[in-house]
């Protein structure tokens, strides 16, 4: 259950401006860790922008998610350098670690495990990210011991 008052705190914080619909999403995406469909809908009514412009900024970001997301976020970079430094197997690890196919979330939501088109770390590849942090040269015999670091 979503509790509008902290949406309706948000969209006040920042004086209700249609030109600051982003940030406001931003803040609802740190508080619920996604952008649950009634606080996407509170924003569009409070500032009298369409539903369907915030559903496409929603759906274009990759920042944004409209299903609820892990507390920590694994991205495997599948750019080409990454690709091809074996990025494919090492997120075939993961989704065998976790139990979970990419663009999912862990039943416990400890991890959501995404792909990414790059990280802008190619001389790194191939490239993880869980969180904050940068892992470069991961090979999947790793991923374990990555995993339990995190967890």
């Amino acid at each position: 259950m979503v509790d509008l008052k902290i949406v309706d705190a948000i969209i006040e914080k920042w004086n209700t401006d249609p030109d600051f619909v982003i940030e406001m999403m931003q803040d609802v995406q740190d508080e619920f860790r996604y952008i649950p469909k009634v606080a996407l809908e509170r924003i569009a009514d409070r500032t009298e922008k369409p539903r369907g412009k915030l559903f496409h900024i929603a759906t274009f970001y990759n920042a944004f998610s409209l299903e609820q997301r892990g507390e920590t976020e694994i991205q495997v970079c599948m750019g080409t350098a990454c690709y091809v430094k074996g990025a494919a197997d090492v997120l075939a690890a993961l989704e065998r670690a976790l139990g979970i196919s990419r663009g999912e979330t862990t039943p416990d939501g400890k991890f959501t495990l995404t792909e990414v088109r790059c990280v802008g770390a190619c001389g790194l590849a191939p490239v993880v990210t869980i969180g904050d942090e940068v892992i470069g040269g991961v090979k999947s015999n790793e991923v374990p011991s990555i995993i339990k670091r995190f967890s």
